[in-house]
Parts: structure tokens; C-alpha cells; sequence
């Protein structure tokens, strides 16, 4: 499963990408806003040095100019995906920019029929939210399941890119169930390498060395 994290934060994509964890990376308005930087600048300078998919979102709401404003996002490197939402004219927005030969992330979709027609209209990523239907009852998971069966079942090509993930079970489960890639933010990777017993065993092991009155350098 490849990872992309969830960030604007160049700082923090720089670090991961030191250890090899940043297969992409995906930002929205959102993660704009809380860099404190245009949204121009900052793209360019993460495609800089990540050499993956790095999602880059339009904010328009009509057809004609989601294309407009992807086409601009797409001109800042070879490896920009164009960011769009889920909804008719971003269906319209992926089958012209897709046809164009620019990748193209629908993002914000909760629904395996959803899924269905963003593949449909040539989507390179689909982006189903699992922690925001967990937040209304509903199992993301079970989601992912959907489409990818669905996904299978008709070869499309459209990556499952699973987003809104938000701690370490739900990397687990995504990759269990056969995500394509999963998104999360910075500290929920890091998280990955936490466990308590790990924590308990190394702590042992440096009161033992203590005892020894060694040194190694």
C-alpha cells in the first residue's frame, strides 16, 4: 500500500520523505489555509522534491472553471493530480482533464456508487472519506470493501486512495481490506511505529545495559 500524507506542512513531508514514506502527497483548502502560504508556491515546492502524485485542489464549483483552475494547477509540475470534488461537474471537470492526460483525484466521496461513476469518468484516484462516515455511525471500512470488490469485479484502473484516516487501525484495516493508497496526516504515520510493549521491552533493556557498566563508544 503507498503513502501519502495529508499535509501542506513542507517541513514534515521533508521528514518522512527522509525515511522513505512519501510515495504522494495530498493537500486541500484546509491544509492550505493552515500553512499560512499560497497555494502556488507551496505545491511547486513539494513537487520539488516528492517525485509522486501530489494532489492539488480546485475550489471552483462550476464545470468550465474547475477545468480552468485544474488545467493552472497542473501546469506547476508533471506530477500534480488535480483534486475534485465528487459532484456532477467535477465528474465533468475529471473526464475532460483525464482525457487531457492530467491525473485526477475525486475526492470527498462516501458512496460505493460514487466510486462507480468517478471510475467511470476516468478518475486516477478516488479518495473515500472513512473517518468522516465513522463520525455519523457508518464503517468506512465497509466502504473501502465496496469498491474495491466493485473496482475488481469490472477492472477499472482508479486507485482506492483511502482519506479522513485518522489513526494507526485504520492504516491497518485499509491495507487488510486492499486499499491502493491511504492519505493521513504526518502524526498518525509516525504513529505507526508506537507500540506500548515496544516502549516496555526497550526500557528494560536500558536498565539491564545500565547494570553492565559498559560503553559501546
Amino acid at each position: 500500500m503507498k503513502f501519502f500524507v495529508d499535509t501542506a506542512d513542507v517541513d514534515a513531508i521533508r521528514e518522512l520523505h527522509a525515511l522513505g514514506m512519501v510515495d504522494g502527497v495530498t493537500t486541500n483548502p484546509s491544509l492550505i489555509l493552515k500553512s499560512g502560504r499560497d497555494i502556488l508556491e507551496v505545491t511547486k515546492e513539494i513537487c520539488s522534491f516528492v517525485e509522486g502524485p501530489v494532489s492539488a485542489e480546485v475550489v471552483a464549483l462550476t464545470a468550465d472553471e474547475m477545468i480552468a483552475e485544474g488545467r493552472k494547477l497542473a501546469e506547476i509540475a508533471p506530477n500534480i493530480a488535480v483534486k475534485v470534488p465528487l459532484t456532477w461537474d467535477g465528474l465533468k471537470t475529471c473526464k475532460v482533464l483525464s482525457g487531457e492526460g492530467k491525473m485526477v483525484n475525486v475526492t470527498l466521496c462516501f458512496s460505493a456508487n460514487q466510486a462507480l461513476i468517478a471510475a467511470k469518468a476516468g478518475a486516477t484516484f478516488i479518495s473515500p472519506f472513512i473517518g468522516r462516515l465513522d463520525d455519523i455511525n457508518m464503517d468506512g471500512m465497509d466502504l473501502i470493501a465496496d469498491i474495491r470488490q466493485i473496482y475488481d469485479n469490472y477492472g477499472f484502473d482508479t486507485q482506492i486512495l483511502a482519506a479522513s484516516v485518522r489513526s494507526a487501525n485504520h492504516v491497518t484495516q485499509c491495507a487488510l481490506v486492499g486499499a491502493d493508497v491511504m492519505t493521513a496526516p504526518p502524526a498518525v504515520i509516525k504513529a505507526l511505529a508506537s507500540h506500548p510493549l515496544t516502549d516496555k521491552g526497550l526500557e528494560q533493556f536500558m536498565k539491564d545495559w545500565a547494570k553492565t557498566g559498559q560503553k559501546i563508544l
